[in-house]
């Protein structure tokens, strides 16, 4: 089903596709993701000719079938929830329920209607796109076909690789695309299972995870880390397995799924834990999201010098590669995998091609989101991080029961954690779990890049009333300092 949406998709974001009447560019660039395409355009306002070869659809995995749709998903979820708390807010909401094939509709129009978004800003750029799949032929070529046929290739300077990333498989946890869903599956689902088992807690497996539970499947999530969101503060995971428990979900730490077992219309799964014991547990669907891998298969990587780690093409700090005259960015060029860097990343990348003075990407400083329920967002150092790397730390902590605007909004569960450095005041780090966090997590990027110090945000008038006074609260109990506590 997904491939069938995928390639629809595919077509219909390509139908501004411009003929491609000419071969030779200033630059072209592999993929039309959010990378690539913000990439394209930022050279085409530096004077560049710039083309932009994308084999399925413009925007890319985040655009089409990841970060967009998700979010449009998980917003249905969300009101689906609040509507059954209805009464908590002194309203009446009788016979709540969901049309499961409507959500999935809405989500795949927001992804459309951004798709052509995309295609007309390309457009508005003069920015040449072509349909086809594209590979490397040595320095300063690119090879491209589509549907077996071999079209013009093209001659560059400066080649960008934006390939991306997709789902990673493990051996015998392969998804099947009908039991066994990657997100792809989960994301137009044919039905709506009464249960599912989701392999992994990171971004993409929690937010699944929550969507479903919402919509009253009974979910259950294996990690095989000691902690659920292993990347985020031990505080923070701590509350968000609190709240994704109390919202019924049920999380198991420290082991793994071992085995699939498919029947008929159910998979049977034998989860293993690190002290060597195991059970059984049978599901409607299991969804395997443990990570994604780069894309640098079959784009003619082996003509070139380029050097691949661990499933993605080295990089240095200007996204150059091994070979002269061509770089990568975004997935294909490691983690973070998120959107927001590779579009950094693309920035850096077209500026110093154009010979400007930039500032490489500095990946401490890159925020990280997950739009679950609660929401959980952090930026910089934990606080294990930060003492492992020597620092000597101060750390705050507020929590949204202390809020004023949480508690009138009804959302009293949540963390703001922030930790500094002891002896320069340095903020190294701020973590979140809670309702608005993935919005409220760029005032601390913007403290963090402007090298703010623990001074600078105490002396910091925040408004009131708003969730944003935590993030002050929590600076002030960082030096014993805190009033709403």
């Amino acid at each position: 089903m997904s491939e069938k949406l995928a390639k629809k998709s595919s077509e219909e974001c390509l139908k501004q596709v411009s003929k491609m009447t000419e071969t030779t560019f200033d630059v072209v660039i592999i993929g039309g993701g959010p990378g690539g395409y913000v990439t394209a355009i930022r050279g085409a306002q530096l004077g560049m000719k710039v083309a932009v070869v994308e084999k399925q659809h413009l925007g890319g995995i985040c655009l089409n079938w990841g970060c967009i749709p998700t979010k449009a998903l998980l917003r249905s979820a969300e009101i689906l929830d609040y509507m059954k708390q209805a009464d908590v807010y002194g309203l009446k909401a009788d016979g709540v329920g969901f049309d499961l094939a409507k959500i999935v509709a809405r989500s795949r129009g927001v992804a459309k209607q951004l798709s052509g978004g995309v295609g007309h800003l390309l457009k508005k750029n003069k920015v040449t796109v072509i349909d086809g799949e594209a590979k490397l032929n040595g320095p300063g070529r690119v090879d491209i076909t589509k549907d077996g046929k071999t079209l013009p290739s093209l001659n560059a300077k400066h080649i960008i690789v934006a390939t991306g990333a997709r789902p990673r498989a493990l051996p015998g946890l392969e998804a099947d695309g009908k039991l066994v869903w990657s997100y792809f599956e989960a994301l137009v689902p044919d039905t709506m299972p009464k249960s599912l088992l989701v392999i992994g807690s990171g971004a993409i497996g929690i937010e699944f995870a929550s969507f479903y539970r919402s919509l009253g499947a009974e979910v259950t999530v294996v990690e095989v880390h000691p902690q659920v969101l292993a990347v985020e503060d031990a505080d923070i995971a701590a509350v968000a397995r609190k709240q994704f428990e109390k919202h019924g979900m049920t999380i198991i730490t420290g082991a793994k799924v071992s085995n699939l077992e498919k029947g008929k219309d159910s998979v049977t799964a034998t989860i293993e834990t690190e002290d060597g014991e195991s059970q059984t547990q049978t599901v409607d669907r299991v969804i395997s999201a443990v990570g994604v891998v780069g894309n640098i298969e079959h784009i003619g990587l082996e003509t070139t010098k380029i050097q691949t780690d661990r499933g993605c093409i080295v990089i240095d700090s200007l996204c150059r590669t091994a070979e002269t005259g061509i770089y990568a960015i975004g997935d294909v060029a490691g983690p973070p995998m998120l959107a927001h860097k590779a579009e950094h990343e693309g920035v850096i990348c077209i500026e110093a091609i154009a010979g400007l003075d930039v500032h490489p990407l500095e990946k401490s400083r890159i925020p990280g989101c997950t739009y679950c329920h609660p929401q959980v967002a952090s930026v910089g150092l934990t606080e294990a991080k930060a003492v492992a790397a020597g620092h000597e730390v101060k750390v705050g902590k507020f929590p949204f029961i202390g809020n004023g605007k949480a508690i009138a909004l009804g959302e009293p569960d949540g963390l703001v954690k922030t930790v500094f450095d002891a002896k320069t005041g340095e903020l190294l780090g701020a973590h979140m779990v809670g309702a608005e966090v993935t919005e409220l997590i760029q005032g601390f990027v913007v403290a963090m890049g402007l090298e703010t110090t623990e001074e600078d945000l105490m002396h910091t008038v925040f408004p009131h009333p708003t969730l944003s006074e935590m993030m002050h609260e929590s600076v002030l109990d960082a030096y014993g300092r805190v009033i709403h506590m």
